[in-house]
């Protein structure tokens, strides 16, 4: 028996809302996790970070549950919440005793049907606010803040979903009103645009009963809006020199790569690691390690629904130039792409990425949120085998092909350089 093959019951309300049930009595607890099929990708020019608004005014109250009381109701049960916006997706999720299971199903119910009414001017002030100072101190206050708003803008063009940051501009922001807030809820916060997830211990009888009592009623506001598939055109190397103030230069170097689930997502993903993954990986050995020019460096891989791109990012160290360590990098990137990388770091890899995962499956809520990303990915909650399987199938080749295939001479090059002093 394989214990990633996960026994799931998948059913629709008559209102569209997906339901996914996914019974484990080995822990006295149970996890809801819902997913809104909207994020900052769903936004529109001159009206972005609604999203992550609308994140924010889901705590604060609906038609019968008080300002800020769902986080009260489930914190005394001895619970634990949240909710976080990505460029795709909105989710919500909870974590209680499994007798609390009737009230968290409650608490999202009503929020996901009853928001309206509880809606006022001055709870949208307060949360304005609040997004306001969050964008202030993560990004405009932050050192190298803004350095992911500047490498959307530059990398996706104008019209793109990907072109800000899922907190918005702070000109947005401040330019909610009730007429955006409503809007956005009835375009994309109905039942037939979500999937709610069932995780743990708990009765499947009673969970459906709870599920239709709670559910079943919350009509549909209107059909939710489409988005396009976008096309990118070709990058050209572009350098963008930003001052800050900060003590150490940074670079930045982004490429267009792939979507979500496509044929060298994974490659590029094992690739990232393999470059800067561990201590011994090739660009934190060589730059950070054995040469000492680098302060730090990271790689990842971002795969979504429009569209892909690979991040390389490293923090100079004193009196280092960042166009040496960017000359190291490519160096370093071209052998990858002449002569592949070896059996031992791609097994290394493997065996860190799937053990990650498989430890990370053990909490009934991640297991929650990874059955509710499948589902919207993939339409098939139970993909744990085939998605890992991607990974035991790799091969070397495949590694090497993704790096000449994507890491060309057309990039974004973003240098945050510490402001000249008077």
């Amino acid at each position: 028996m394989n214990v990633l093959d996960l026994k799931y019951e998948r059913y629709k309300l008559n209102n569209g809302l997906e339901v996914i049930l996914y019974n484990n009595k080995h822990v006295p607890l149970s996890a809801v996790n819902i997913w809104y099929k909207t994020g900052s990708a769903y936004e529109r020019k001159g009206k972005t970070g609604l999203a992550h608004l609308f994140e924010h005014m889901m705590f604060q109250g609906s038609q019968n549950v008080p300002k800020e009381m769902h986080f009260r109701f489930i914190q005394e049960a001895g619970g634990s919440l949240n909710g976080s916006t990505s460029f795709d997706r909105t989710n919500f999720y909870e974590k209680v005793p499994s007798n609390f299971l009737e009230m968290v199903l409650w608490l999202e119910a009503d929020r996901m049907g009853f928001l309206l009414p509880a809606l006022s001017q001055e709870k949208l002030t307060n949360q304005i606010s609040v997004v306001r100072n969050e964008r202030i101190e993560r990004y405009d206050n932050q050192p190298y803040g803004l350095a992911w708003e500047i490498l959307l803008k530059n990398l996706y063009p104008e019209g793109h979903p990907y072109n800000w940051p899922t907190i918005g501009s702070l000109e947005d922001i401040d330019s909610y009103n009730m007429e955006d807030v409503t809007d956005f809820y009835q375009k994309y916060y109905s039942p037939s645009n979500a999937s709610i997830v069932i995780a743990g211990d708990f009765d499947i009888a009673s969970a459906k009963k709870m599920v239709e009592y709670y559910f079943n009623d919350i009509p549909n506001l209107q059909n939710t809006p489409e988005i396009s598939d976008f096309s990118l055109n070709s990058l050209t190397h572009k350098v963008i020199e930003h001052s800050e103030d900060v003590q150490l230069s940074r670079i930045y170097m982004a490429w267009h790569t792939t979507k979500i689930f496509t044929e060298d997502d994974v490659p590029l993903e094992v690739l990232a690691d393999i470059l800067a993954g561990s201590k011994s990986s090739r660009l934190y050995k060589e730059l950070v390690y054995d040469r000492e020019l680098a302060q730090d460096i990271s790689v990842y891989q971002f795969s979504g629904k429009f569209a892909g791109h690979f991040l390389i990012a490293a923090t100079a160290k004193p009196g280092v130039e960042l166009e040496l360590i960017k000359s190291e990098i490519l160096k370093l990137i071209d052998v990858v792409k002449k002569s592949g990388i070896t059996s031992n770091e791609l097994q290394k890899s493997k065996n860190s990425i799937k053990s990650s995962f498989i430890y990370s499956m053990q909490n009934v809520d991640s297991l929650a949120d990874q059955l509710n990303y499948y589902n919207c990915f993939l339409d098939e909650p139970n993909s744990f085998i085939a998605d890992l399987t991607r990974y035991d199938i790799l091969k070397e080749e495949a590694i090497q092909k993704a790096a000449m295939t994507y890491l060309n001479d057309n990039y974004i090059e973003l240098q945050i350089l510490p402001s000249k002093k008077d």
